[in-house]
């Protein structure tokens, strides 16, 4: 295969994002590499683009939850591809660092897991700590990463009250300044995220990638 193709590969890793189909996205972004793409230009061109159309489509009501979790899948494939390419590179282009993770209590992960995809998607690096993660744990994870931002998750009612327990542990280890708290979840509000002092509040997983961009100013 000539260079000259790699603009249809691109294309094809695209597409195989928006349209779910993990095979095609691992494929073609394997030739890609292979044809001499640096890895990260490949999140810009590809997955990222990508990405953005499925987020687009979700806040439109065109693609629901059952439709990006296949164009997630797909996203993964691709980047499992890139990451021992990208790990050998030097390249510092990404937008930002994210701790993100569900709140302790609550084991459900779905939305979770469609953040961490648009995240990663929008071109930030993302560490997930899992469900059921103590204050203490996001609080040791801000030390020893140092992100930008720290993106917290809960479903039930009972649980999003812990989000309030993760800020106060900031406080009270110091580090609370050091980073931009995010807050997201179905029983979540903007007034309860104002309430606890979160820096801001998604609604859904696309506007939580937004929402990362616009207080990094990136």
């Amino acid at each position: 295969m000539q260079k000259a193709a790699l603009p249809e590969l691109v294309e094809s890793i695209r597409q195989g994002v928006i349209e779910g189909r993990a095979d095609v996205t691992s494929r073609f972004t394997q030739r890609a590499l292979e044809e001499g793409m640096p890895p990260f230009d490949l999140y810009l061109n590809a997955l990222i683009p990508a990405m953005g159309v499925v987020g687009a489509r979700m806040q439109s009501g065109e693609y629901f939850i059952p439709e990006v979790l296949l164009s997630a899948k797909a996203m993964e494939a691709a980047a499992e591809v890139i990451k021992p390419a990208l790990a050998r590179t030097k390249d510092e282009r990404y937008k930002g660092k994210v701790v993100l993770g569900t709140v302790e209590g609550d084991l459900h992960d779905i939305g979770k897991n469609l953040v961490r995809v648009m995240l990663q998607g929008a071109g930030f690096q993302v560490m997930d700590l899992g469900v059921d993660v103590p204050a203490e744990r996001f609080v040791a994870a801000v030390k020893e990463v140092r992100p930008d931002i720290l993106a917290l998750s809960a479903l039930l009612s009972i649980t999003m009250v812990k989000m309030r327990d993760v800020v106060a542990a900031l406080e009270s280890a110091g580090c609370r300044d050091s980073v931009k708290v995010i807050v997201g979840g179905a029983v979540v509000s903007q007034a309860f995220a104002d309430d606890i002092g979160a820096d801001g509040y998604a609604i859904e997983a696309a506007s939580a990638a937004e929402l990362a961009k616009r207080l990094l100013e990136v």
